[in-house]
């Protein structure tokens, strides 16, 4: 029955994902609305008559003028930069950059991010957005820029993160293109319009071409023969197409800035088109992943593209362009360096007659054109900044994951010694509440799964989810332990809050605090509490995030983690009652309101590997695993519920027992009985 629900619920949360969530904008959504005349003299901080130019090729924005003379550059980080949040929805900061190179005015327009809508007030935002007002754009020193910007809200990390990058790399766009300051190694600014005769005379593409015969020739001795033609076997073209001149003129706007957008800042975009009978991708990445034929070398360097970096276009915008067979765009990674001459190499190969293969190498050398290089680099990644800042709290979680993955994976080991199974994990609960949650704020939320959900939907950035590295190794440890544990992997031993909640038990036990036995027929009962709280608040966010978000403080993590119990009296009554009740039932909360453990089951269905063992005898000669699990995990024929278990191990410390599992027993008395003479 339980199983059945829970299988009912993940195919109502599929549903609920393959639909456009409410807000959300899309990319044929950006409307690019005119600010009105009291925002536009509050950025600027100019009185008197302003005139408003709006500006659609090349960067987007609005240009302000005084009496005929321009005063400022606006634009917008949605339009510009398509500044997506932590919540996967839109970050609007409307910006005013000075002919001098400098941030005159910010202003925040829009935004549904989950930890900037609780906890944090409007004035805190506010300030922090303003607080890249007189920024020097021309300042190209990284320590001067760093120092000139706001610090980030503390609590807020991953937001304001965000919010910082994509101020940055708008102001930086906007000020390049409007010829403030200089650009980076790829012109990403200029727009010129153009046909396709025009961007070859420009070298905008390469482009080599293989025939019919020659193709015969090398392939000479293939099973099937190619017929010689002064057909195209295979007409190859390439090149980057950053530079808005190239990219905006073969893809059009809207293709061009989906196709710019799915990157990274510091990746580039490589366009990949054929013609003729050969096919450059071929079929079998649809099973690999991987585009085996195609292989970009620079140097000493070979990069095969995959499926994640790879975008597929139905046509070419341009009239007099050829007919294309396939047209792809592949996100190349910062290893390959756009800006230096590349090889495309496309493998040929056809079975032989006699076995084995025969196949020939097309190479099309490209080398970007002059025209469409810029002075300086770009700025690096802010989340690789802050991975450098934290490295030595990566590198202790990166330590305590290496810790539990020992632990559990030598397990046998282990629980045949109570003692030291005992020692660890007390003293591993004691890390996690102290140091991950109190010391790191390590404290995984459903608000995160909420967040990932809508951004996989609205457009999803890894760099979002870098930018906080301690959260990001707990969800990739997470993540992988749920197919070899299941959800206890992290409830059981990396929730600080869950540890809490032991290590208080485990108090009350040691005070002889008695313990109460909830029956089995309402325990079970009560878990219906917790998974419809998870799809409640699901559901609600893609209605409102803000009530989603309400409601998900049935979480006491913010304020007993994150906010250290530094809240207003209500919400630590709430917490108190959760830990009051926690005395006398193990992880009370755990077992019945946690929305997270609930979303955390889901998935685990999918464990590969079962490494709690059972006997036979249990549940049905031997019940003493079900009434010492402390979390009601066993039912009353010996299974352990994997989406109940929080993987203590005490069961197997149980059975491994010989002075405690009766079936131990009874095999020692019985060899001792055979022994005796």
């Amino acid at each position: 029955m339980i199983t059945a629900g829970l299988r009912l619920i993940f195919i109502l949360l599929l549903g609920l994902m393959s639909l456009q969530p409410f807000g959300t904008a899309s990319a044929e959504g950006v409307a690019a609305e005119a600010p009105d005349r009291e925002t536009v003299a509050a950025l600027v901080g100019l009185s008197g008559p302003l005139t408003l130019q709006r500006i659609d090729e090349g960067i987007p924005g609005w240009t302000v003028l005084k009496d005929g003379r321009i005063v400022a550059h606006l634009g917008s980080t949605w339009e510009i930069a398509g500044s997506v949040g932590y919540s996967g929805r839109p970050i609007d900061v409307l910006l005013a950059i000075s002919p001098d190179a400098r941030v005159i005015g910010a202003r925040l327009l829009r935004h549904n991010e989950p930890v900037l809508t609780l906890g944090i007030s409007d004035a805190d935002i506010t300030a922090y957005v303003e607080g890249f007002v007189g920024l020097d754009l021309a300042n190209e020193t990284t320590g001067a820029i760093d120092a000139a910007l706001p610090d980030i809200i503390s609590r807020a990390t991953v937001s304001t993160g965000v919010l910082r990058d994509s101020i940055l790399r708008t102001a930086r766009i906007l000020a390049v293109g409007r010829g403030v300051i200089s650009g980076g190694a790829v012109d990403r600014t200029t727009f010129e319009v153009t046909d396709w005769a025009g961007l070859l005379a420009m070298g905008a593409l390469a482009e080599t071409r293989v025939t019919m015969t020659e193709a015969a020739e090398a392939l000479a001795g293939a099973k099937v023969a190619v017929t010689p033609s002064d057909q195209p076997f295979l007409h190859l073209w390439t090149g980057v197409i950053d530079t808005p001149t190239v990219g905006a003129n073969l893809l059009g706007n809207l293709e061009f800035g989906r196709a710019m957008g799915g990157i990274g800042p510091r990746d580039s975009a490589l366009l990949i088109a054929s013609s003729g009978l050969f096919s450059p991708r071929g079929t079998d990445w649809k099973k690999t992943g991987v585009f085996e034929r195609i292989t970009v070398v620079q140097g000493d360097r070979r990069w095969q593209p995959d499926a994640d970096a790879f975008r597929s276009i139905k046509k070419l915008v341009l009239a007099d362009a050829p007919e294309m067979k396939e047209i792809s765009v592949f996100a190349l990674p910062p290893a390959i360096d756009p800006a230096r001459p590349v090889t495309i190499e496309v493998q040929v190969t056809r079975p032989k007659d006699g076995g084995g293969e025969v196949g020939f190498t097309v190479a099309l050398p490209y080398a970007l054109p002059d025209a469409f290089r810029a002075a300086t680099a770009e700025p690096e990644a802010l989340w690789r900044q802050i991975w450098e800042d934290k490295r030595p709290q990566t590198v202790l979680v990166g330590l305590m994951l290496v810790v539990l993955a020992v632990i559990l994976f030598a397990q046998e080991a282990i629980t045949r010694r109570p003692r030291l199974w005992r020692g660890l994990r007390l003293g591993f609960l004691g890390v996690s509440f102290f140091v991950l949650g109190l010391g790191l704020n390590g404290q995984l939320s459903v608000v995160q799964v909420i967040a990932f959900l809508h951004s996989l939907l609205g457009g999803f950035r890894w760099e979002t989810f870098l930018i906080e590295p301690v959260i990001f190794l707990l969800w990739s440890f997470t993540a992988l332990g749920l197919l070899f544990w299941g959800r206890g992997v992290y409830c059981g031993w990396l929730c600080p809050f869950g540890a809490l909640q032991e290590l208080m038990n485990a108090a009350a036990r040691r005070f002889g605090i008695r313990q109460i036995a909830v029956p089995q027929s309402l325990h079970e009962r009560l878990w219906a509490i917790k998974y419809t709280l998870f799809v409640a608040i699901v559901a609600l966010s893609f209605y409102s995030m803000h009530d989603a978000l309400v409601m998900a403080e049935v979480e006491p993590f913010k304020t007993a983690i994150s906010m250290r119990f530094m809240r207003a009296w209500p919400f630590l009554l709430f917490v108190a009652a959760i830990l009051f009740m926690g005395l006398f039932i193990e992880r009370f909360y755990c077992r019945y309101l946690c929305p997270l453990g609930a979303g955390l089951a889901i998935p685990a269905k999918l464990k590969i590997f079962d490494w709690l063992h059972r006997r036979p005898q249990c549940g049905r000669e031997c019940r003493l695993c079900e009434t010492q699990c402390t979390v009601g995990a066993i039912d009353a024929i010996g299974r352990i519920n994997p989406n109940e278990c929080v993987l203590c191990l005490r069961c197997q410390v149980t059975m491994n027992d010989a002075t405690q599992c009766p079936v131990l027993k009874r095999r020692a008395r019985t060899q001792t009985e055979s022994a005796t003479p």
